[in-house]
């Protein structure tokens, strides 16, 4: 029997609801995959709303699960699973939301499209998320932070005077490209997934560096980037998720506050 395709698997799973499979009590990695859904008016269960969801993160983690013979066994959350597919790595995730949930370009008229968005995607994710995340475990991931702090002032003051004015300023020159179009989304003259990416980028680093930020913004060279942040968080239903108890406080996820490693740059 021949295999299902992507058409006809989107075909059969159109009415299922998603299910995000994400550590309880943080927003996360998995807040890029939440405001897509959300923005999007998908139907979609969080498992880190649920009494037990960690056991489904565990699950996964620990090789329990997937038990069928086509889902390859995943490392890390966040995990989706629809219908009978179960993947992993955010921008992965992002790149199956995407053009099923409406937030990309017309891939009809513009095939190449997805890719142009899914750089932007990586980007940020690499030098506004993954970065960040390094200033407050620079040496290693399963040491305390309380045990690599003097590496994580050296590694936060850097990262505010030199990388994220580096990065911002990359996306600005993006919104004031013709690429962009018309709008503040940074491709195409419409909001995609990547616009949500960025905004939840620059929200965590908002929280996790007030001063650079606030200086930052204040100095107006990166004005295209605080706009589009503005005008994500005004969007009827991000507004309302951001206002819900859905919307998870930042805590010990990507973006930190520690009073230490707040540098103006």
């Amino acid at each position: 029997m021949a295999s299902e395709t992507p058409a006809k698997r989107q075909k059969s799973s159109k009415d299922v609801p998603y299910r995000l499979i994400y550590w309880p009590g943080l927003p996360g990695r998995g807040e890029h995959i939440r405001l897509t859904l959300e923005e999007a008016g998908a139907e979609y269960v969080d498992t880190a709303h649920l009494e037990d969801g960690i056991n489904d993160v565990l699950a996964y983690n620990s090789g329990e699960q997937p038990k069928d013979e086509t889902n390859i066994p995943l490392f890390a959350p966040p995990f989706l699973q629809h219908g009978d597919l179960v993947i992993s790595q955010t921008p992965n995730i992002l790149l199956y939301l995407g053009p099923r949930l409406g937030l990309v370009t017309d891939l009809e008229n513009d095939p190449d499209g997805l890719y142009r968005i899914n750089s932007l995607v990586l980007t940020a994710l690499d030098g506004l998320s993954n970065e960040p995340h390094d200033c407050h475990h620079p040496i290693a991931t399963g040491l305390y932070y309380e045990d690599q702090k003097e590496e994580s002032k050296r590694k936060a003051e850097d990262y505010v005077k030199n990388r994220l004015p580096k990065f911002l300023g990359y996306f600005q020159r993006v919104l004031e490209s013709k690429a962009s179009g018309d709008g503040p989304w940074l491709y195409g003259g419409k909001l995609t997934y990547a616009d949500l990416v960025l905004f939840q980028c620059l929200d965590g680093l908002m929280f996790m560096f007030p001063k650079a930020t606030t200086k930052l913004e204040r100095e107006g060279k990166h004005g295209k980037v605080f706009a589009l942040h503005k005008a994500v968080a005004e969007r009827p239903r991000i507004e309302s998720y951001l206002e819900s108890s859905r919307r998870q406080k930042y805590s010990n996820g990507v973006y930190r506050y520690y009073e230490e490693l707040d540098f103006e740059g």
